[in-house]
């Protein structure tokens, strides 16, 4: 089907969960003097890498989408992605609450998978269509329980790239970890391509595990 070329970064984490490769948990810095106003804005998931299996089963049916950040009232971001599902563009929005430091956050999560559609919306997309719509109350997140994740702003020049990191765990010896590339633009230059490759291997991804989304032209005209 057209729709399943055509799947949707954010990141649903149940699919992913089911074929995580254990690793000792990474640490990363943050962007230094991280300016939370000059991040706001559209981007566009451009690149990935995970610690799960199912990246490697189903990477070639990505594809790029795109998503805004806008403040929050708490100080962090809502980040609002837009992609394809049943021929028709939807969008969904998450909350990024401030960590300790500028660029660093946290998302938690009502049912273990909110952080794959909001980083990487193609995997959440994937679930979707596999497990059914959940409750809108999940998809925002609200909830008792879940796991909380941390997503760090690594690198950005703001205009054209951001590197970010995300972390977590559902259980002993099950702990997640992504890379995500943005892209202000649809076409990253090579540059960034390899700086995002250089600095997934160095969180211990392997080749294998990292992969450049597609453009396409579905969802990704302003709403």
């Amino acid at each position: 089907m057209a729709t399943h070329h055509t799947l949707w970064m954010g990141l649903v984490l149940l699919g992913l969960l089911g074929g995580l490769q254990a690793a000792p948990e990474a640490q990363v810095s943050v962007q230094p003097n991280f300016q939370p106003d000059k991040f706001l804005g559209r981007w566009f998931s451009a690149g990935l890498a995970s610690n799960s299996s199912w990246l490697q089963e189903k990477k070639a049916a990505l594809s790029m989408c795109k998503s805004v950040v806008a403040p929050a009232a708490d100080g962090g971001f809502n980040l609002t992605s837009t992609f394809l599902r049943k021929n028709q563009c939807e969008t969904r929005t998450m909350l990024l609450q401030p960590g300790e430091s500028l660029g660093s956050y946290s998302y938690r999560s009502p049912r273990e998978w909110g952080l794959h559609q909001l980083l990487s919306p193609a995997w959440g997309r994937h679930m979707q269509a596999t497990l059914g719509q959940p409750p809108a109350a999940e998809i925002h997140g609200v909830g008792d329980w879940g796991s909380t994740y941390s997503v760090s702003v690594v690198e950005t020049d703001y205009d054209h790239y951001a590197l970010l990191y995300s972390q977590g765990s559902k259980g002993p010896g099950e702990d997640f970890r992504m890379a995500t590339l943005y892209s202000r633009t649809q076409t990253p230059r090579a540059e960034l391509k390899e700086k995002f490759t250089a600095f997934c291997k160095a969180q211990g991804f392997t080749e294998d595990s990292i992969v450049f989304l597609p453009q396409t032209d579905k969802c990704m005209t302003e709403q």
